[in-house]
């Protein structure tokens, strides 16, 4: 069979399945959070949630809302290095992203059922 035979077949079957993937996982939700960052961020972003009072606090003195926390916490890294992770069934996380033009680090306490947001500070330059 010559080469270009090949690359024929080899080409029509690839399209074809193309044409496979985008018709059974198009209408689907479907995402790629294989990255330890984003499996972090989803599993504290799809439990309750419950803010401390010295969060609260910091909110208030900044001018910021809940659903800035949200954006915070969906568009931010995990600093893991700066995370206590696996010393009981609770891990604290350091989550950093910029509001206003400003770094902040946002400490969440991530346990089985509950996530509870500690404080939002500045990050030091």
């Amino acid at each position: 069979m010559k080469f270009i035979t090949r690359l024929g077949y080899y080409l029509g079957g690839f399209s074809v399945g193309l044409i496979l993937l985008a018709v059974f996982l198009g209408g689907k939700k479907t995402s790629c959070d294989y990255g330890p960052n984003s499996r972090t961020i989803k599993n504290i972003a799809i439990k309750k949630r419950q803010y401390q009072p010295k969060l609260i606090e910091s909110l208030n003195n900044l001018d910021i809302d809940t659903t800035d926390i949200q954006e915070f916490l969906l568009t931010g890294s995990v600093d893991f290095s700066n995370s206590a992770i696996g010393k009981d069934s609770c891990n604290n996380y350091s989550v950093e992203n910029i509001i206003n033009e400003q770094k902040f680090i946002l400490q969440i306490i991530n346990c089985d059922s509950i996530a509870y947001y500690i404080s939002l500070n500045k990050k030091p330059d």
